[in-house]
């Protein structure tokens, strides 16, 4: 029984988030950009052959009658249709367990305007991120997106009682949180990795599920 946790193929934002979304001042509300950054950013002419490969992979990998969810977001619903287009009535579904780590009032502001508005979240922000939470209705890593990730862990095992394979189109703050629970890792040494080398857009981690614990077996990379 198998878990694949994909994170979404390359968007605009992932591409040019410096020359156009991050702005000194911002020019829009911390609301404004949340919305924006969940409905309206989608997929490159990169990410939209990212999405194509995944579809060229994927029928390999799930097998009959896969159970398929994807975030709330525009870039990993838009890359599940394209991955994965033959799909049976009502799948995809959509879950906000899924969503990428909800930043709040923080959302596309730069850090010397992050800093210079909340300057008590400053210290949490440099050196213990994983546990910084957003101002203004955001979440922590540590606490709002771990959860998240570990109601969608107990949500997948449950499913695949029913499915051979789960397949979870997220992104990388909830892939991380989802590594952390799956391989029984900490977040700090999560991130310690991510630094290194960030997991990369249209990845695939593979883990099977044996005795009532996920065990990551491979990691497949998109050559685009």
């Amino acid at each position: 029984m198998t878990l694949l946790v994909i994170r979404h193929a390359e968007s605009v934002e992932n591409a040019d988030k410096y020359n156009g979304f991050y702005q000194d001042p911002r020019p829009y509300s911390g609301a404004a950009a949340h919305s924006i950054s969940r409905t309206i950013i989608g997929l490159t002419v990169r990410g939209f052959r990212q999405a194509q490969w995944l579809a060229e992979v994927l029928p390999g990998l799930v097998g009959p009658e896969p159970h398929v969810y994807t975030s709330t977001y525009r870039r990993a619903i838009d890359t599940a249709a394209i991955a994965l287009p033959a799909l049976p009535d009502g799948w995809p579904q959509q879950t906000a367990l899924l969503d990428e780590q909800h930043y709040g009032e923080a959302t596309y502001m730069t850090k010397r305007e992050l800093y210079d508005s909340y300057p008590e979240l400053a210290e949490d922000r440099r050196l213990r991120k994983h546990v910084w939470t957003a101002p203004g209705g955001g979440e922590s890593l540590a606490e709002g997106v771990l959860n998240r990730a570990a109601e969608f862990a107990a949500l997948a095992q449950a499913e695949l009682q029913q499915s051979r394979t789960v397949v979870a189109f997220t992104h990388q703050t909830a892939a991380v949180a989802l590594r952390s629970l799956l391989e029984l890792r900490t977040l700090p040494e999560i991130l310690a990795e991510e630094r290194k080398g960030r997991m990369p857009n249209a990845a695939i981690l593979h883990y099977e599920l044996h005795d009532g614990r996920f065990t990551r077996t491979r990691t497949t990379t998109p050559p685009i």
